[in-house]
């Protein structure tokens, strides 16, 4: 994302995501800092944290996380909006995830791209073909929402 990302992780041991965080997100501005001569803070804002309760959002969060890219997608930017045609074209959007590096989805459709640094575990058996329940997730977004109230008399 341009200006943000999403991680989904487990905690292990009791303070493990904040101290993970902190040395990531201090570490990669020290790096950014040096590396473009430049000093002070990189990022704006803390970092938000969302913890996942029930089983739907638990379903939901891996497709949020990489669905997100299309917000940057002509057509596509009001994917969130979960009343029928968000989606322009499916066939795009499933194009331009496949060719957006910088998120696990590759790894998720089978296709190695950050596997040395990814577990699949969480969701590995929940979901079967990841590819094809995107497709379908998208496709449906994409049918038009029946407005005539008669159809369903």
């Amino acid at each position: 994302m341009k200006n943000h990302y999403h991680l989904l992780l487990s905690e292990l041991i009791d303070g493990g995501i904040t101290r993970f965080l902190m040395k990531l997100n201090v570490g990669y501005a020290k790096y950014f800092n040096e590396r473009y001569e430049r000093s002070g803070t990189l990022f704006q804002g803390r970092t938000k944290k969302v913890l996942i309760k029930h089983e739907a959002h638990f379903l939901y969060i891996l497709h949020y996380v990489h669905l997100n890219p299309l917000d940057y997608l002509t057509g596509a930017a009001e994917w969130r909006e979960r009343d029928k045609n968000s989606i322009e074209n499916t066939v795009e959007a499933l194009k331009y995830l496949n060719g957006y590096r910088w998120s696990s989805y590759l790894d998720y459709c089978g296709k190695k791209n950050f596997s040395s640094v990814l577990t699949k575990d969480l969701f590995e058996n929940v979901f079967g073909n990841y590819q094809k329940e995107i497709e379908n997730y998208l496709k449906d977004a994409e049918t038009p929402m029946i407005t005539d109230p008669s159809v369903f008399e």
